[in-house]
Formats: C-alpha cells, structure tokens, sequence
C-alpha cells in the first residue's frame, strides 16, 4: 500500500462516504444482475474529457471504451491485438448496445501529434505515431491550407477523427447489419474542454451544432 497513490485512497474514502451509500442499492443490483447498458461511448483517453462526468451518468449506464483520439480502426479480423473492435464486439454482440456515440474534445494531444509531423516519436515502439496513422492522409489534407490558423486545423481534424471512426464503425458487420435494420444507431459529438460546450454531429452532413438544451 506505500506506493498506492495517497489521493486516489483519499477519493475512495470520499466516494464510500459521499456517493456510494446512496447508490449502494444500484451497486448491489449490478453486481448480482450484471451490466446492461443501453449506450456505448468511445472516446478519448485524456483525463479531461470523461463521458460519465460530461453526461452526469450513474453506475451501470455507459460503456466506455477509451483510446487516443477516439479512433475506432477499420474491420481487420486477422491474428493481431485489437483492443477497441475487442470493446465493440462485446458490447455490441453481448451486451445488446442500441446506441454508440463518437466523442472528440478540443485540445486533444493526439490530434496535434497527427499535425505536427515532428517525426520523433515518443519511445522506439513509436505507438502513437502508428495508431494516429489511422488519421494521416487527413491530417496531411489539413495542413496543407495554410489561411488556417493551428487552432482552426487542430479543431478540423478533431471533428474529421469522429467522423472517420464513425465511417470505420460501418465497416463491421455486425453494426453495419444491425443499422441496416434500424436496432442501433450510431452518433458523433465534440466537447470543449475550455468551455464546457457539447456540439452534436448532424448524422447527414457530418455539420457539428450546438444541440437546444433546456437550463432550467
């Protein structure tokens, strides 16, 4: 325990003080009758941008699958590791999921790796470098418009990761059946970290809005 972090031992007080007694009943339920969520969200793995915390979800109703960049790669069933069609396949397969959502962020670090074209890769296994590869000849079509500003096109190619994984979505078969038969739907969506706004891809343009959100 003296290597645990001290402040996650701290939040896990919190929380079993805080949060869990009144969702304990919730847990319990979950813990004897497994997880059936509706919703599936793939997004990205930085620590600013966490689905359940931007959509106020409980216990038990999102299935999150986290990558860098939010990317889901194109169907590949050959003998390699694929951790996200891994995630897909489950929920999709197992566990009924009848909505998956694409969420990007601004300011996401793997969206400026693809831009920036330093060609130093962060260790020799260069895994970054490779995964984002998925977004390369996008992320080459951007730079090249120069009237860009770098926050213009960093904000380009993150609403382009979405819809790219999206399209990737549709080359698995089991979502692409399953859409063909209107029992899933898939969805896109891009949060602001710097202002907390949530712009909703319009699933016939790919046009990213601000959806009507009622304050009150």
């Amino acid at each position: 325990m003296d290597h645990f972090p001290e402040h996650l031992l701290q939040g896990y007080q919190n929380f079993m003080s805080g949060r869990y007694p009144g969702e304990s009943d919730r847990y319990r339920m979950l813990a004897e009758a497994g997880q059936t969520p509706k919703t599936m969200v793939i997004a990205c793995c930085d620590s600013r941008s966490a689905p359940e915390t931007i959509f106020d979800c409980g216990p038990g109703e999102l299935f999150v699958v986290r990558n860098v960049a939010n990317l889901v790669p194109p169907y590949a069933p050959d003998d390699h590791y694929h951790g996200t069609s891994a995630a897909l396949e489950f929920a999709v397969q197992s566990l009924k999921i009848r909505e998956i959502v694409v969420m990007g962020h601004g300011r996401c670090g793997g969206i400026h790796a693809a831009l920036s074209h330093d060609g130093n890769p962060l260790s020799p296994g260069d895994f970054i470098g490779k995964w984002m590869g998925m977004l390369r000849p996008a992320a080459e079509e951007v730079s090249r418009y120069k009237s860009m500003t770098a926050a213009e096109r960093q904000r380009a190619l993150e609403r382009i990761s979405i819809r790219t994984s999206i399209d990737n979505l549709m080359t698995f078969p089991c979502v692409r059946i399953l859409l063909e038969k209107k029992r899933i739907t898939l969805s896109g969506a891009w949060f602001d970290i710097s202002t907390g706004e949530l712009w909703v891809m319009n699933p016939e343009t790919g046009d990213f809005t601000r959806p009507g959100i009622n304050r009150e």
